[in-house]
């Protein structure tokens, strides 16, 4: 089960549910079946706008965007599916501050949902920096099927994982 790394936390029955759609072949399709198109949010000005509308809609009084960007620096299956940072700088009397989020560029195909439930958990961590009950709280708040698409996108992690690529959601193309 080492080809289920990012279900270790999942019951040995879902797991073994997992291993059964990898046997028959079948993951790929059961989550292109679920989420069948992806997004157009292909350049960092849509995932900027894109981002800071969810902002302002769920978290009003959360600090402002300075950037928001597709990074393909970030190390998606050994590190993190996006980032957020709180960069604090002295200019004169004043302390300025910035906050950015970026996205790993992976997911610039894959579903609407997949996208929104990495730019929800960074922009959660703006409010909360752990990932406790408050966090996944806010997280549900603003993406109500929140636990249910973090269980699918790590899904399809563990299909990239075994197939040694990324799987396409091009349209076009069927499983």
């Amino acid at each position: 089960m080492d080809s289920l790394k990012y279900l270790l936390h999942y019951s040995e029955a879902t797991r073994k549910q997992v291993l059964e759609l990898i046997k028959q072949d079948k993951l790929a399709l059961h989550l292109k079946n679920r989420y069948p198109n992806p997004h157009t949010i292909k350049t960092d000005k849509a995932l900027f706008t894109y981002v800071n509308e969810l902002k302002n809609s769920h978290m009003k009084n959360a600090p402002t965007l300075s950037k928001v960007l597709y990074d393909g620096k970030i190390n998606v299956i050994h590190n993190a599916l996006g980032t957020h940072r709180f960069i604090s700088r002295v200019q004169g009397a004043k302390l300025k501050s910035k906050n950015e989020i970026r996205i790993s560029c992976m997911f610039k195909n894959v579903p609407q949902e997949f996208l929104e439930m990495i730019v929800v958990h960074e922009l959660a961590h703006f409010r909360e920096k752990e990932h406790n009950k408050a966090f996944y709280n806010l997280c549900q708040y603003m993406q109500p099927s929140y636990h249910q698409i973090e269980f699918d996108l790590r899904l399809y992690l563990t299909l990239i994982d075994i197939n040694g690529k990324i799987e396409s959601w091009d349209s076009s193309k069927s499983s």
